[in-house]
């Protein structure tokens, strides 16, 4: 138990994702927010400390043999899984969100106004996401490929117009929040992603697919602030001391 209390969020979701499942069921924002101990968030979640290590122990003492280790992965596998797995599903999923939440204003936004706020929060969120996507394939990631070969060969670690891979990653961390913070809000907007008594099958497949958008968004941002960016200012740190 001391262990656990010892460590952030997302600490403990980096070590076992299956984690995240206690703190999404408590809304507890392990990605953005994740440098928060556990008395941290049982505090502003009215929940007792005992209660939240109860559950991550019952998650703990269940078998599970699908787990990934994404903290054992060297880092520029772990930053092409990242662009191929999660950039690619927001390219691939913005489109057709974009589609069907435009039907769904034309078709009941009179009855649901919230639909039109929804469908404004969602396009910002498409457009921010492109930019900040783009910066991490072109800016950071290489920049992290860079230093995990400097690594391996042994040799000088080219000097970054940017500076240190701090300046980017805080940026891109700054970026994270205000997706997170939008994605809040889209869920209260829509009652959870609950659609109402009069939903049509587009209503119901529009916020199923939603959900499944801020879920994707949550495992990319962890993925991210809590293994990926840490390790990059470790290794950075690691070679500039060499």
């Amino acid at each position: 138990m001391e262990n656990v209390l010892n460590k952030s969020v997302g600490q403990i979701v980096a070590e076992d994702y299956r984690m995240a499942q206690v703190f999404k069921n408590h809304n507890i924002d392990f990605c953005c927010n994740g440098n928060r101990n556990l008395e941290e968030v049982a505090i502003s979640s009215n929940l007792t400390v005992d209660e939240l290590v109860s559950e991550i122990e019952t998650i703990k003492n269940t078998k599970n043999d699908e787990a990934v280790d994404y903290k054992s992965w060297p880092l520029d596998l772990l930053a092409d899984y990242i662009e191929k797995k999660h950039h690619r599903y927001v390219e691939e999923q913005i489109p057709v969100l974009k589609q069907y939440l435009e039907k769904l204003c034309r078709v009941h936004g009179n009855n649901h106004p919230e639909l039109f706020e929804i469908d404004f929060q969602f396009k910002a969120s498409a457009s921010e996401l492109a930019s900040h996507m783009k910066k991490e394939e072109l800016i950071l990631f290489p920049a992290v490929r860079r230093m995990v070969q400097a690594e391996r060969t042994k040799i000088r670690l080219p000097e970054n117009h940017f500076g240190s891979v701090k300046n980017p990653i805080q940026s891109m961390m700054a970026e994270h929040d205000t997706e997170g913070d939008r994605f809040r809000h889209i869920e209260t907007l829509s009652s959870k992603y609950t659609p109402p008594a009069d939903a049509c099958n587009t209503y119901r497949v529009t916020f199923s697919l939603l959900q499944e958008f801020e879920s994707d968004l949550h495992r990319h941002i962890h993925l991210e602030n809590n293994i990926l960016f840490p390790g990059a200012l470790r290794l950075e740190e690691k070679l500039e001391n060499n």
